[in-house]
């Protein structure tokens, strides 16, 4: 089948590589047909679960659409008549216009009004519902062409508000933002099942967010308190499969690999360094985790922008697979770097 995927644009590489990553760590087939930006057309199996795993593990996406067919502005209205709707259409549906890069002038609701009424002609007993339809037909215009489908996942965001930083049991400032956390676990293909270590672990919040998708997850942070704020934190999200402990990240020690490692190294004024320069710290720890991480296993890493990451990775196995780009306020650019780990 052909699905397209509303890409969340407050970033402009992430979402898009957050989606492959996904795809490839669940191991579903897939061709990317065409990239609109912010809409991405992809070729799949037809098969249900695959989209209810993106909807489930994604967070820089808004909506997972399944294309029914392509069409412009001339041919809208004639090619809504004469589409089988009655194949898709049992009960109920809504028709809802979206415009995402679009530079046309049109009226969203007189269009909903015409093409709904298009519809229903084609159709016996289904009748229209705009609160809650089973059916929700998505009609999206860009300058290039209008996509119509069935929403299949709409992304429930209530998850990244209402887990902010600040609104868990155990807060300190600079924590980074869940959505970022999810993206983050994502790029480092860790699956459900999956061991995740985070040798920086803070507050807890990429561990919260592998434990979400059934990772099993390891933390490490030098400071007690942390540690303490980090169980804290797990246990208020219902997260039970974890292992946290009091420990150097330059020195860990396990019994077995993990299948990623996601980090986000102290920096700043309100991060805790132990006392050490920040440059030595990452160079050091990172030299460790090649020694944690399975051969060809990620590493998901957030760095600030002065931090020349192929230095730190000098005389390790780890090579740079993409880099990417957040501009967190004027004096600071947050860079998140994947590298493969080929020890």
């Amino acid at each position: 089948m052909e699905i397209y995927i509303v890409l969340s644009r407050e970033n402009i590489t992430l979402p898009k590589s957050e989606v492959k990553a996904v795809l490839e760590s669940e191991k579903i087939p897939y061709q990317i047909e065409k990239d609109l930006n912010g809409i991405l057309i992809i070729e799949i199996p037809d098969n249900e679960s695959y989209i209810e795993i993106l909807g489930k593990r994604l967070g820089y996406v808004h909506e997972i659409v399944e294309l029914l067919f392509e069409t412009d502005i001339k041919n809208l209205y004639s090619a809504f008549e004469k589409f089988k709707w009655k194949d898709y259409i049992k009960n109920d549906y809504a028709i809802r216009v979206k415009k995402i890069n679009f530079s046309g002038d049109i009226d969203s609701q007189k269009n909903e009004r015409d093409l709904g009424r298009l519809v229903g002609v084609n159709l016996d007993d289904a009748r229209v519902n705009l609160k809650n339809p089973e059916t929700y037909i998505r009609v999206t215009f860009t300058d290039e062409k209008i996509l119509i489908g069935i929403r299949k996942i709409k992304i429930d965001k209530k998850h990244f508000f209402n887990i902010k930083p600040h609104k868990r049991p155990f807060f300190y400032p600079g924590s980074m933002s869940p959505k970022l956390a999810r993206c983050m676990v994502n790029l480092s293909r860790i699956n459900e099942g999956d061991i995740i270590l985070d040798p920086f672990c803070g507050t807890g919040g990429i561990l919260i967010e592998a434990g979400i998708i059934g990772a099993r997850v390891l933390g490490v942070d030098i400071d007690e308190k942390m540690v303490n704020g980090t169980i804290k934190n797990l246990r208020k999200c219902k997260i039970t499969n974890y292992n946290i402990v009091q420990g150097d990240a330059r020195y860990i020690e396990l019994d077995g690999l993990v299948d990623s490692i996601v980090t986000d190294p102290p920096y700043g004024i309100s991060a805790s360094t132990a006392g050490e320069e920040s440059i030595k710290l990452y160079r050091d720890a990172i030299f460790n985790m090649q020694n944690l991480l399975k051969t060809n296993g990620h590493l998901c890493l957030a760095t600030p922008h002065y931090v020349d990451v192929n230095q730190l990775i000098r005389d390790t196995k780890f090579i740079i697979k993409e880099k990417h780009e957040i501009r967190m306020h004027k004096s600071l650019t947050r860079i998140i770097t994947v590298l493969e780990n080929l020890n």
